[in-house]
């Protein structure tokens, strides 16, 4: 169990699947953030790298499911040292690590003599570890919602998916830190900790993280592994229910990334890169220009050329914009839309002043929108020259 070379910790089955998990779960980290915060000019810089957003969204799903997949192994890993080799259930947290977490507490503030003496698994390692199973449990649901929306708002309101975006994107945030500023404290820069790497730790290592395991372990009290016969026996029942509770969870990964397809499939891909996110200042109504502004009610004649773009825009903009505006139907804010006009014809005919729907409800002098009657007799001449646009 014991060298010179240290105390035995990990074995390779449990290093490969914790190289899997920093993969997947940098993967996911990085992926995610830069569609969270699309707009800061790095994440631009990295989706333009990684081949443009959809190239993104598809690394970030396999990561996913490669999360998924490595916990479904993890959840039989567990099955298999409990019900089969009957190991001691080391990472459940206890009243134990909440008196070790206050004595490691005083202890580093100079208020206790002595760290506390710890088991396999430490408070801060069991912390990290039921963490992550939260994080998991939180990413996976909403990142379902997420990656199917339709039959998500088949049984829940549709407040749901939005609620599931922010949901994911604050667990993905918070996760991040956690790593960020706990994990690596605790494991790369307190003090080195390349037990994952090398499957052991040193003499004055265990003494620090896990006084009461090498006591166990010098004491001879550490649990035997079972005879042959005895495995032979546990996993004639384990390996069938272990087998079926895998292909169970492995279908409901499977239905977790084919229930639906959503609009992003039908999207076609973009052969070059596009800006993915850009501000857009909207656009500004048509003003007078400073010269030439009146008050409300007052009229404008005179004081631009008499043409669209000058006088007859601005008219027709202030006494006919609040009901026939852009929004649909009968368009008065454009010469386009005068032109097309409604239902009922063309609001203005090119050379004839008496026709034109509009033409004639203002003629008739009791239109909401009644152009003043030097203002109508502008639009007359306008409509006389043959609507000129500049």
């Amino acid at each position: 169990m014991s060298g010179e070379k240290g105390y035995n910790r990990f074995s390779v089955s449990q290093r490969i699947e914790h190289i899997a998990l920093v993969l997947s779960f940098s993967t996911l980290g990085l992926t995610g953030l830069i569609q969270k915060y699309a707009a800061f000019g790095i994440s631009d810089a990295l989706i333009v790298f990684l081949g443009g957003i959809e190239n993104v969204r598809i690394i970030h799903r396999v990561a996913a499911v490669m999360f998924l997949v490595e916990s479904v192994y993890h959840l039989v890993v567990i099955g298999y040292k409990m019900f089969v080799l009957r190991l001691e259930a080391s990472m459940l947290p206890g009243l134990k690590d909440v008196r070790d977490a206050i004595q490691a507490l005083f202890y580093n503030i100079g208020l206790g003599k002595t760290r506390p003496k710890m088991g396999r698994y430490n408070f801060v390692e069991k912390a990290e570890y039921w963490a992550m199973l939260w994080g998991l449990m939180v990413m996976a649901v909403t990142g379902f919602m997420l990656w199917n929306p339709i039959a998500t708002t088949r049984a829940l309101p549709g407040q749901f998916v939005p609620a599931a975006k922010v949901a994911h994107g604050g667990e993905a945030v918070l996760a991040v830190l956690a790593i960020i500023i706990w994990h690596f404290y605790s494991v790369h820069l307190k003090k080195l900790n390349l037990s994952m790497l090398t499957g052991k730790l040193s003499r004055e290592e265990m003494e620090e993280e896990h006084a009461l395991e090498l006591e166990a372990i010098e004491a001879g009290k550490i649990a035997e592994r079972p005879a042959p016969a005895v495995l032979r026996k546990r996993m004639i029942w384990f390996s069938p229910v272990a087998a079926a509770l895998s292909l169970l969870l492995v279908y409901g990964i499977y239905v977790f990334v084919t229930y639906e397809d959503t609009a992003i499939t039908t999207i076609p891909p973009v052969e070059k890169p596009v800006e993915v996110f850009s501000t857009r200042e909207p656009t500004p109504l048509p003003q007078l220009a400073p010269e030439a502004t009146t008050e409300p009610g007052e009229s404008v004649v005179g004081a631009t050329p008499l043409s669209w773009n000058g006088e007859i825009g601005v008219l027709f903009e202030q006494r006919c914009g609040m009901c026939h505006g852009p929004a649909g139907g009968l368009n008065l804010t454009s010469l386009d839309g005068l032109l097309a006009g409604g239902e009922s014809g063309p609001a203005v005919v090119s050379g004839d002043p008496e026709a034109g729907t509009i033409m004639i409800s203002q003629t008739s002098g009791s239109h909401p929108g009644q152009f003043l009657p030097e203002e109508l007799a502008r639009v007359n001449e306008w409509v006389a020259a043959g609507l000129p646009e500049k």
